[in-house]
């Protein structure tokens, strides 16, 4: 008789930093499921607020911190076991309470494969007003602990939107009245030139490789940062930020 199919284990993600876990308790508690703190933590709001959740804590042996997220991560002596799943909305529910008429804008990720540059976006994203981060599931960094550490917090306050094939999530984006715009190193449009009157996606692209070609195709607009001629490129979580933040200097409400 053969034997029932079993699910793929989903692999443990690790929340890290006082900072971190404390903002998560704060807007977002359902995603925690545990924490490992060390016996010098004596932050009492973030005791207060494990208590408030109920969420089980842990000791934090020595050297149990560097076995859970690496050496090179700063957890401080807090480490949360979390859920991410929670923070990621369909794209039908994040569509389907955005005001069009206002024209938002929203970042699309293609294929950004360093947590720190996602997490990167996300805070960016969060600064400047934009309405949602949209991830693809696959073949792109996930939400992990490292990109919300990178976020300082803003992927529990900024909607995050998993999607699948970018191509036709930019499909189902044209047909609501989003322009879309692909951030290139190459594209024929200026960034500045660009009144941003419809509401708008920026699409970010892989950091070697860009944007893959057949997703550039399908952008309305190929947009460019101008640049000193000395430098060849910026980080695609800095050209983000650029962009970002141009389009709400043309959209201050975004800001309030």
């Amino acid at each position: 008789m053969p034997k029932p199919h079993k699910s793929p284990k989903r692999e443990k993600v690790y929340l890290y930093g006082t900072h971190a876990l404390t903002e998560a308790l704060t807007s977002a508690p359902q995603v925690v499921k545990k924490a490992f703190l060390a016996d010098t933590i004596r932050d009492q709001q973030l005791r207060a607020l494990l208590a408030e959740h109920n969420v089980p804590v842990a000791k934090l042996a020595p050297g149990r911190g560097t076995e859970l997220v690496g050496k090179d991560a700063a957890h401080q002596g807090v480490i949360a076991i979390i859920d991410p799943a929670p923070l990621l909305l369909s794209l039908d529910a994040f569509l389907a309470h955005l005001d069009l008429a206002k024209n938002p804008a929203v970042a699309v990720l293609g294929e950004v494969q360093d947590p720190h540059n996602v997490g990167a976006i996300i805070r960016s994203a969060a600064a400047f007003g934009l309405a949602g981060v949209l991830i693809p599931e696959h073949n792109q960094a996930p939400v992990t602990g490292a990109v919300i550490k990178t976020s300082a917090g803003m992927a529990f306050r900024v909607p995050l939107v998993s999607i699948g094939n970018v191509n036709h999530v930019l499909e189902v984006l044209k047909k609501k009245g989003f322009w879309i715009y692909g951030l290139a190193m190459e594209g024929a449009a200026t960034l500045g030139n660009d009144t941003f009157d419809t509401p708008a996606a920026f699409v970010v692209g892989n950091e070697g490789a860009g944007i893959r070609e057949k997703t550039l195709a399908a952008c309305d607009v190929k947009l460019a940062i101008p640049m000193h001629p000395r430098t060849e490129s910026l980080n695609a979580a800095v050209s983000a930020a650029v962009v970002f933040y141009e389009w709400s200097k043309k959209h201050p409400e975004s800001l309030v």
